[in-house]
């Protein structure tokens, strides 16, 4: 998908395009290729003269290849966006950006072009506050930046909603009486709240590098500076936040294993009483069972009832002592 915006009377106006005629008959500021087709891909090469690289949002680039500058002036910016935490599997995106400021030979001068493989949550809450908010964009560097602080903000409310369920697990531990069907469902709730907040820390961390990267090339105005100075203060904030959330989850996860580790040696300690309880009339009926030519008991009428009940008083009495003693609890 193809979407340009505009700048009308200080907010941001979309239009989708769907032909190369479309795409010439505007002058945005923003371009936008979500998960694009070769074919808008082409569009753009032939209009703005502009070439994607292939591999722009792939994976598998080295960390000190995500941000650096063409010698034709273009900036070049890789970075993760945290993806919508609402999913089964909280993920990221990554987003390439290409930014014109110099060379005025090309028509991409003063557009910043985005390409991502599916929709972010950052771009999304820009979208509908420069719509809302006029004078909130000023230019193509602004966009830029207030996608930064977009996802600087997502991020926030998602490690938020993390330390809300942490807080949920936490009430059902420290109850006290944990089960293992509660223990496995704390456990799944830690495993995913710790991806997630790996997922946050490492987003925001990216940001604050690309933040870092844009301050260090001059492209900002004093104003826009600050503001990423800004930015960059909100994602210490957040990184001494996360470590905190790390730190709890930790600490939930010792004491979820704690209660699993107390109902296992709860089962193992009937096992072991049930045991001791047994050994007498084991011992019994195998003396009993010799076979010795010469058993008084053996030809005795009540023989057999009175070594059944030699075995039961044998058994009962371990488990009276045990009970007494609070074993059996």
């Amino acid at each position: 998908m193809l979407n340009i915006f505009t700048l009308s009377n200080g907010r941001l106006v979309q239009e989708e395009i769907d032909s190369l005629e479309e795409l010439s008959q505007y002058r945005p500021i923003w371009v936008d290729l979500d998960d694009p087709t070769p074919e808008e891909r082409r569009w753009v090469r032939q209009y703005y003269g502009l070439q994607i690289p292939e591999d722009a949002i792939d994976d598998d680039i080295e960390e000190s290849a995500r941000f650096f500058e063409e010698d034709n002036g273009e900036l070049h910016i890789r970075s993760d966006f945290l993806a919508d935490v609402g999913e089964d599997e909280p993920h990221s995106v990554r987003a390439a950006f290409i930014l014109n400021l110099v060379n005025d030979d090309l028509r991409s001068k003063g557009v910043l072009f985005s390409i991502h493989e599916e929709d972010i949550p950052a771009f999304r809450l820009l979208r509908l506050r420069a719509r809302r908010m006029p004078g909130l964009i000023e230019d193509s560097r602004e966009v830029l930046l207030r996608l930064f602080d977009g996802d600087v903000e997502y991020s926030a409310d998602a490690l938020e909603g993390a330390q809300d369920a942490l807080e949920e697990v936490s009430a059902k531990v420290l109850k006290g009486d944990v089960s293992d069907a509660v223990a496995s469902e704390v456990l799944a709730t830690i495993a995913r709240q710790e991806n997630l907040n790996g997922m946050i820390r490492r987003s925001v961390m990216d940001t604050r590098r690309a933040l870092s990267f844009m301050m260090r090339s001059k492209m900002l105005t004093p104003q826009q500076f600050e503001e990423a100075r800004q930015t960059a203060r909100d994602i210490e904030s957040l990184e001494g936040h996360t470590a905190f959330i790390f730190d709890k989850i930790n600490f939930l996860m010792d004491a979820t294993v704690g209660f699993i580790n107390i109902n296992q040696n709860k089962i193992i300690k009937i096992f072991s009483v049930a045991s001791v309880a047994l050994l007498p009339p084991t011992l019994i009926a195998s003396i009993y069972g010799m076979n010795f030519q010469y058993m008084p008991e053996l030809n005795h009428k009540l023989g057999y009832p009175l070594a059944l009940g030699l075995m039961a008083l044998s058994a009962l009495g371990p488990m009276l002592y045990f009970r007494k003693k609070g074993w059996l609890k």
